[in-house]
This record gives structure tokens, C-alpha cells and sequence, in this order.
């Protein structure tokens, strides 16, 4: 699961990562596989070689002629005789698409692949599967003021033709299982990262005749709202400061870390500051405006990946100091690269407004109370006015069946350990493994990949998740040239 960096300013206001708490379907009868669709040969970004590719043509809404083609990727079993039941991958998000997590068959499913087919799913509404997006520039967001950013996505918004609520989790599950039948499957195994894992549980429990097994990456709790990350968030800020204190030399570069941060967030809750400050890529003076919510938005989005979160203290320091280029420069890192893999910003929305919004109660907003996570909640209710949407009626989730691994790392921000309790008490048959040193996304690093395989092999039996603390904790950045050997 590849860590999900900021985008424009447009985008990262509302992207609030990767995870949705979605209702989910009611369980209906499997429809039998038909004769498997014809795919054809595809090279994409992120891979060298050529996979195989399906269009599907699905309803935008059942029982109404309008159709949206969803893009399909195959990566073909390695060996010959591949087993039957291949590993359906669901992206996070929402708005991520499988074509974009592409790079994942070279780590997470490099031994899975030796004796399954592998299949990406772009969501509807995500990459090739009718991208529903917002177009950006990434000098003028850079610029832009959150007023300026907001009027933007009010825009774009407002001239998009798009039935907004037919792009649901429901939905998506319905498509996941048209892929199924277009494929010639009677059952599939689950791959989902972060909302993917959302996605996955909804799958599982409309179509449980036809899912073998599931392994969720960075779990999301039936309960889970996304706004409502705030604890999650500081809990893990306050260990990230704790960290830095226990470590000597972190302790000696930053004596006064938390005091500096603070500090930070209180100046710029005064006001925005201008700075000028060259250009990377000219040298030129640029003006770049920097207030609260963009300096919390980026703090917590590097908590994602501990690798990342463990720069902060030099980037807060230097920050302090009033020399704001390293963190200026992380701030824009995704905008430089961001193009066709970035996400959805629209289809984001579309699922937010309609499944999670409508649970952000005030009683909830008040518990869960975190700088952090302060200005989103406004935002959202604001553009989810311009959204639309009609509220997903929320549901008790029922029980999931089919074996589950659920992997979380303990430093993730945003779906922690508790969350995968949270869901494994609504599943018969779930093993819990914890990576201690690591974020949001586990199934790529270390000995993930080895366990991946061995639970899909047999799933049923109990997977030794023990090697999984020998991935080693990230050092602390102390300086310009990066982070200690």
C-alpha cells in the first residue's frame, strides 16, 4: 500500500486519507460465473511488463440503461496450472485505483503471484474506470489561499454532470462482483488497503458464497468516520514526540520539540504567513502561503509512514527557526509528481458526503477533538452541501465468514490496532497481526509478503506473525543531509 503523499491544494484540503467507514449492502445471492470476457494485452505506469486488460461495461444504476466501463488489470499467475481463486485488489482512499498501486505485484503479492492471478480493480469513479477528478495546477495551488482552494472545488463541483450517488460502496461492491462473474470465478480472495479494506468487508458480506478469503491491510471499523481521526491522529503525534524524547540524540537536537510545534500552530492561528522563498526547480522567488491547516494537514499526513514522520523533528525545528524551506518543499513533494495516478478527489467526496458525514455527529466531533483534524469537519459539511448526496442508511454490519488476516501497524495514524479489533469482532474466523515499528500499510514491507502467501495457501491455519517486529524502526532526520545511518 503505497503511502499516500499531499496533492494540490485543492486536493489535500479534502483528501483526509485513506479510509471510509461505509454501510454495508445487504447479502445476496451469488449470480453463477458466465463464459469468461475476453482481455487483451496492456503495458501501464509502474510496471515493465505486459498484463492483460478487461473494460467492463456496468450500470451507473441497476435497472437504468446508462453504462460506465470499469478497467480492469490482470497480472497472470507465474507458474503454470495458476490455482483457481485469484487475489482481487481494492485500493484505498476512496479514490485511489488499482491501476495506480500497480508497483504493489513487485513487493506485497511477489510470492502471492507465483500460483494466483492477480486482479486490480479500478473503482468506478477512480483512474481508468471514469476518473470523477478536478483539474489542477500545481504553481497556482501553491499560491492559492484555503478561501481560493475551496472556491476552486466549489467549482468543480458545481460543472460536474456526474449522478454523484450512484458512486457508493454498494455500488462498487456490485461491481467488484460483475468483474468476478466476467471472469469466469466462482470464488476470489481479498486484497484491501485502508478504505480498501472497507470495500473488502462490503464484498464479503453481500457476496460471501463467492469470497474464499481476505487479508486487510490498514483496517477500517464498521463504526469508523473519517473526519472523526482526530484522537487516532494525536495519539500518534504524542508518540512520534515521545520517541524523539527517548531517543538521545533526537533529544539533544530538538530539547524543546513539542513546545516548537505548539508554538507553530499558535502563530499561525493568528494568521497567515507570507513567505518568499525560491523555487526549487527555478530558483526564482516565489510568494507561498502557509497557515495552520496546511502546516496540521502536512503533519499529519507524513504520520502515515513512520520513515517520513521521523523527519518532522528537523522540519519542525527548522520551521521554528524561520527557515521554512525543507518544510515547504515536503509540503509540495506529491505536487510535483502528482498527474494521472492522483486521486479522485470528486469520487472522495461523493462517498464521504453520503456515508460518513451523515454519522459525524456533534457528540462525536466534540470526543474526538484533535488540532489535527480541526478544520476538516467545516469544510466537508460545506462542500458536501454542494455534493448532494442522499445519506446512506447506516446498518448493523453482519457476520463475515470466509477467514481474514488483518495486519496493522502500530505507529498508523489513522487505522490502528484498535480498529482491526474493532472489525474482527464482526468476523468468525480473523487473525490479528501488529507490526510494531511500522504505519498505515504492512503487506509490503519486511516478511508481509511470505505471510501473505502462506495464509492464502491455507487459510485456515494460523499464521506466525512474529517476524513482523524484526522491521526495523526508521532514525530520527537531525540535519540537511537526511537521516542517520
Amino acid at each position: 500500500m503505497a503511502l499516500i503523499h499531499e496533492e494540490s491544494a485543492v486536493k489535500s484540503i479534502l483528501f483526509l486519507g485513506m479510509l471510509l467507514a461505509a454501510a454495508l449492502p445487504v447479502a445476496v445471492a451469488a449470480a453463477a460465473p458466465a463464459q469468461p470476457a475476453a482481455t487483451r494485452g496492456c503495458h501501464l505506469p509502474g510496471v515493465e511488463e505486459a498484463l492483460r486488460c478487461l473494460t467492463l461495461p456496468v450500470p451507473v444504476e441497476p435497472g437504468k440503461p446508462a453504462t460506465l466501463n470499469l478497467h480492469v488489470t490482470i497480472a497472470p499467475a507465474l507458474r503454470q496450472g495458476a490455482r483457481p481463486d485469484p487475489l482481487f485488489v481494492l485500493a484505498g482512499g476512496p479514490g485511489e485505483a488499482g491501476s495506480d498501486v500497480l508497483p504493489l505485484l513487485s513487493n506485497a503479492f511477489k510470492r502471492v503471484r507465483a500460483t494466483r492471478d492477480i486482479v486490480f480493480v479500478d473503482q468506478r469513479g477512480t483512474g481508468l474506470s471514469g476518473k470523477l477528478d478536478c483539474p489542477s495546477d500545481r504553481d497556482d495551488d501553491t499560491r492559492m489561499s484555503d478561501a481560493d482552494a475551496d472556491a476552486a472545488l466549489r467549482r468543480c463541483i458545481a460543472a460536474a454532470k456526474v449522478p454523484f450517488a450512484a458512486y457508493t460502496t454498494a455500488a462498487a461492491a456490485r461491481d467488484i462482483d460483475a468483474v468476478r462473474r466476467a471472469l469466469g470465478v466462482d470464488r476470489i480472495n481479498l486484497w484491501g488497503g485502508s478504505y480498501g479494506t472497507r470495500l473488502a468487508q462490503a464484498v464479503a458480506r453481500a457476496y460471501p458464497a463467492t469470497v474464499r478469503a481476505l487479508v486487510l491491510d490498514a483496517v477500517a471499523a464498521p463504526d469508523q468516520v473519517i473526519p472523526a481521526g482526530g484522537r487516532d491522529s494525536q495519539a500518534a503525534l504524542d508518540a512520534l514526540f515521545a520517541q524523539c524524547a527517548a531517543d538521545a540524540a533526537c533529544a539533544r537536537a530538538y530539547p524543546d520539540l513539542r513546545a516548537e510545534f505548539d508554538a507553530l500552530v499558535r502563530k499561525l492561528d493568528g494568521g497567515p504567513l507570507q513567505l518568499t522563498l525560491p523555487d526549487p526547480r527555478t530558483a526564482r522567488d516565489v510568494g507561498v502561503t502557509m497557515t495552520s491547516a496546511r502546516l496540521l494537514d502536512t503533519v499529519r499526513n507524513m504520520l502515515y509512514s513512520p520513515a517520513d514522520a521521523r523527519r518532522l523533528p528537523f522540519l519542525v525545528h527548522s520551521a521554528s527557526a524561520g527557515r521554512w524551506q525543507p518544510f515547504v518543499a515536503r509540503r509540495n513533494l506529491a505536487a510535483d509528481f502528482a498527474g494521472d495516478g492522483a486521486p479522485a478527489t470528486l469520487l472522495h467526496l461523493a462517498v464521504v458526503c453520503a456515508e460518513d458525514m451523515p454519522r459525524f455527529t456533534p457528540a462525536l466531533a466534540a470526543s474526538d477533538a484533535s488540532p489535527l483534524t480541526r478544520s476538516l469537519a467545516d469544510r466537508l459539511r460545506g462542500m458536501c452541501r454542494l455534493m448532494n448526496v442522499p445519506a446512506v442508511p447506516a446498518s448493523p454490519p453482519t457476520r463475515i465468514a470466509a477467514p481474514a488476516l488483518l495486519l496493522s501497524g502500530a505507529l498508523d495514524p489513522v487505522t490502528p490496532p484498535h480498529r482491526a479489533r474493532a472489525a474482527a469482532g464482526h468476523m468468525d474466523h480473523a487473525q490479528l497481526l501488529t507490526a510494531p515499528n511500522v504505519g498505515h500499510g504492512v503487506s509490503q514491507l519486511g516478511c508481509a509478503p511470505r505471510l501473505l502467501r502462506a495464509f492464502l495457501d491455507r487459510p485456515d491455519a494460523k499464521v506466525d506473525g512474529a517476524c513482523l517486529n524484526e522491521i526495523p524502526a526508521p532514525t530520527f532526520q537531525l540535519g540537511s543531509a537526511g537521516p542517520q545511518p
